[in-house]
C-alpha cells in the first residue's frame, strides 16, 4: 500500500486464443506469462483466495474493475469504502480488506493525541463492516515523527486494546498494514515483521493481526518466506508487488511468486492474497489476469 485510496494510493481481458492450449499446473512461470498474455482462459485451483487492490486501477470504472475480477476468478476488490460496498455485493464480491476508517498511514495507533478521533472512526466503521459481511479493516502505526519504537509499540497498543471489545463483538480484524520506510514510505513506524508481532503479543486479541505486503517486506528485510514461515500465526492478509518499481510480477523483478504462494499455502493460511501492483503495460486488466495466473499455485 502507497498513498491513500481516492487520491494516489500507490482494456478488457484478450478473447481465448483458439490455437493455445497451455496447462498451467506444473509449468514454468514463463509458461504462465505466457498463458496470461495470450488471453488463454484457465480454471483457478481454489488453494489461493484472490483479491485486488482497487486503487491501482482507479483510471478504470468500479463497475468494469468488478466485470473483469469476475471473469479472471478474483472474489475481492478491496481498499475499499462503504460506500463502494454496495457495488462489490451487486457482482457477488467481498473487499477482503477494506479501508473506511482513520486518517492515514502518517497519523495513526502510535501518536496518544490521536486515540481518541481514530477509537471514534474505527468504532463506527467496524459495526458497518460486520453488516456488509466483511470481517476485517486496515489500520496503520503512523510515522515515528521522532518517536522510538518500543514507546511507539506501547502507544499502539492502548489505543488498539480500547477498539478490541468492538472488534470482538462484530467479528472484525483490525489489521496493521507492513510497510517499507526505506523507498516509499519514511519514517512508517511498523516496518519489520519483527515489530509487528510484538505488537500483537501486546495487544492480546485475535482481533488484531498483521497485513504482510510481500513488496514492501522484500525491500525493509528480505527473506521472504523464512519469514512468512515463521510469523504466520500473526499473519491475516497478503498484497503482493514486483520489486523493483511495484510493477507486473512476473520475470521482471527479483521475487518469485509461485514459490512464495507455494510457502503460504503450505502454512495452512486460508485468507486473501491481493495484487497490488501498478501495471506498467497498456492493458492493466491483461497484467492483472497475469499476476492471478501466477499466484494459482
Amino acid at each position: 500500500m502507497k498513498k491513500e485510496p481516492g487520491t494516489s494510493r500507490r482494456g478488457a481481458i484478450k478473447k481465448l486464443a483458439s490455437s493455445a492450449a497451455i496447462t498451467l499446473a506444473g509449468t514454468s512461470l514463463a509458461h504462465r506469462v505466457k498463458a496470461a498474455e495470450a488471453g488463454v482462459r484457465t480454471e483457478l485451483k481454489g488453494k489461493i483466495n484472490h483479491s485486488v487492490c482497487r486503487w491501482c486501477y482507479r483510471d478504470i470504472s468500479l463497475d468494469d474493475l468488478c466485470k473483469s475480477a469476475k471473469d479472471i476468478g478474483i472474489a475481492s476488490i478491496e481498499l475499499t469504502g462503504p460506500e463502494e460496498w454496495p457495488t462489490l455485493q451487486k457482482y457477488g464480491l467481498t473487499s477482503a480488506l477494506p479501508w473506511g476508517a482513520g486518517k492515514g498511514i502518517v497519523d495513526g495507533f502510535n501518536d496518544l493525541a490521536l486515540h481518541d478521533e481514530l477509537i471514534k472512526s474505527y468504532s463506527e466503521v467496524i459495526p458497518k463492516a460486520a453488516a456488509a459481511g466483511l470481517t476485517q479493516i486496515i489500520c496503520f502505526s503512523g510515522n515515528r515523527k521522532g518517536m522510538d519504537d518500543e514507546k511507539g509499540m506501547e502507544n499502539c497498543a492502548i489505543g488498539l486494546k480500547k477498539l478490541m471489545p468492538v472488534a470482538e463483538k462484530h467479528k472484525v480484524t483490525m489489521v496493521m498494514e507492513l510497510l517499507n520506510s526505506k523507498v516509499d514510505h519514511k519514517d512508517y513506524m511498523c516496518d519489520h515483521t519483527s515489530w509487528g508481532a510484538a505488537l500483537c503479543d501486546k495487544v492480546g486479541s485475535d482481533r488484531f493481526k498483521l497485513l504482510y505486503d510481500i513488496y514492501h517486506m522484500q525491500i525493509m528485510e528480505g527473506d521472504v518466506i523464512a519469514t512468512i514461515k515463521k510469523y504466520q500465526k500473526y499473519i491475516s492478509h497478503f498484497h503482493t508487488g514486483g520489486v523493483p518499481g511495484r510493477h507486473e510480477i512476473d520475470d521482471t523483478q527479483e521475487l518469485h511468486y509461485p514459490a512464495i504462494m507455494a510457502a503460504i499455502v503450505e502454512t495452512g493460511y486460508k485468507g486473501f492474497v491481493a495484487q497490488e501492483f501498478i501495471p506498467a503495460r497498456p492493458d492493466k486488466i491483461a497484467s492483472l489476469k497475469q499476476g492471478v495466473n501466477i499466484c494459482d499455485v
